[in-house]
C-alpha cells in the first residue's frame, strides 16, 4: 500500500525531503493509547478547557498517527520503524509536557529525526528549540517561518506583529517549499504552504493505515484571520490573495480525518470522546467554508470601519 503510495507521491511531487536513519527505534509491540480508551481520557482531563498549558494524556488517532499535545495545543507524532515525525512544539512551558506524552507511549525522544511547523506563533514553536535539544532532530520551517525560528521573534509581515511574545530561537536544519515531501522510513508527508494566519504557514497530509485499513489524514493549519487591531488584510492585496489560495487548498485535500493546531477549532475534544465521528469527508471542505466566511465577516468589518 505504502509502496503505492511513494511512487504516485513521487511522481505529483518530485522534491522530497529524506532524511538520513540511524539505527532503527524500539518498537511498541502493541497499540497503546486507543482512542476508545484514551479519548475519553483526554475529554475528562481537559473538561473543556483549552488551556494551552494544561497537560492532557497521548491519545492515539489513527494507525501511526499520535496526539501529544496538551489541552489547548496540539502536536502530532507520525511513528515509523525507522524514526518519527512531530509537528508542532505547543509554548516553551508545553515541550517537556509532549516529551513525558512521547515517553508514556514507549517511544524514545532520540528516535524522533524530525520537528515541523504549523504556524510560527509562539504557542505552536515556543518548544521547537527545546524539542531539538531533547530529541537532536532535524528542524524544517517554510522560508518565511525559518527566520522567526531562528530568532524567536515574529516578522513584521505577520498580521499579528508586536503582539505575541518572543520564544526561544531553535536551528533551523532546512527550509521546505510547497509540495514538498518528508520522509522518515514508510512515513510520507506533504507540505502544503498555506499563509494567511501567518505568513510562513504550512499544512502537512499523509497517509495512516491501520492493518488493511487506510485513511487520509490533514493537520491543517489556523488560517483564522486575526491580527493586532491596526492591521487591515484589505490593505495587503497580494497578501489577501495568497489567503484566499491557502483555503482553497484545504478545500482541495484528500481528508478522511481533520486535526488542526488548536484542537477545539476542529472539534477534537468532542471527536476523541466519541460524541462526534472522528472521521468525515467532508471536514477539510467544512473547515475551509468556515474559514471563508470568517475571512469575509472580516473585510466585512473593515470596509464598516474605513
Amino acid at each position: 500500500m505504502f509502496a503505492s503510495l511513494a511512487l504516485l507521491v513521487a511522481a505529483q511531487f518530485p522534491t522530497n525531503i529524506v532524511v538520513p536513519l540511524g539505527k532503527a527505534p524500539r518498537q511498541v509491540e502493541q497499540p497503546i493509547a486507543p482512542i476508545e480508551i484514551a479519548g475519553p481520557a483526554y475529554d475528562e482531563a481537559c473538561r473543556g478547557s483549552d488551556d494551552w498549558e494544561k497537560p492532557a494524556p497521548p491519545v492515539r488517532i489513527f494507525g501511526n498517527t499520535y496526539f501529544v499535545g496538551t489541552c489547548g495545543i496540539s502536536s502530532i507524532l507520525i511513528t515509523s520503524p525507522q524514526g518519527h515525525i512531530l509537528i508542532d512544539g505547543g509554548t516553551e512551558a508545553d515541550a517537556d509536557l509532549i516529551a513525558r506524552n512521547i515517553q508514556d507511549l514507549g517511544f524514545r525522544l532520540r528516535d524522533v529525526r524530525v520537528l515541523l511547523q504549523s504556524h510560527e506563533h509562539f504557542d505552536h514553536v515556543g518548544g521547537i528549540a527545546r524539542l531539538q535539544q531533547l530529541t537532536g532532530a532535524e528542524v524544517l520551517a517554510s522560508a518565511a517561518a525559518a527566520p522567526v525560528l531562528r530568532t524567536g521573534v515574529a516578522g513584521r509581515d505577520d498580521p499579528q506583529f508586536g503582539i505575541n511574545k518572543p520564544f526561544p530561537p531553535s536551528h533551523v536544519d532546512r527550509v521546505i517549499r510547497d509540495g514538498e515531501m518528508v520522509r522518515v522510513g514508510d512515513s510520507i508527508l506533504i507540505a502544503v504552504t498555506t499563509p494567511g494566519h501567518t505568513p510562513g504557514a504550512l499544512t502537512w497530509h499523509w497517509g495512516s493505515c491501520d492493518g488493511g485499513i487506510c485513511r487520509q489524514i490533514v493537520y491543517a493549519d489556523s488560517l483564522s484571520p486575526v491580527s493586532r487591531d491596526d492591521y487591515r488584510f484589505s490593505d495587503h492585496a497580494a497578501y489577501l490573495q495568497a489567503y484566499r489560495a491557502s483555503i482553497a487548498k484545504v478545500t482541495g485535500l484528500d481528508c478522511d480525518i481533520l486535526i488542526t493546531p488548536h484542537p477545539s477549532a476542529s472539534s477534537m475534544p468532542d471527536r476523541f470522546a466519541g460524541r462526534a465521528p472522528l472521521e468525515n469527508r467532508n471536514a477539510c471542505r467544512d473547515y475551509a467554508a468556515g474559514l471563508t466566511k470568517k475571512l469575509d465577516d472580516r473585510l466585512a468589518k473593515e470596509a464598516a470601519a474605513h
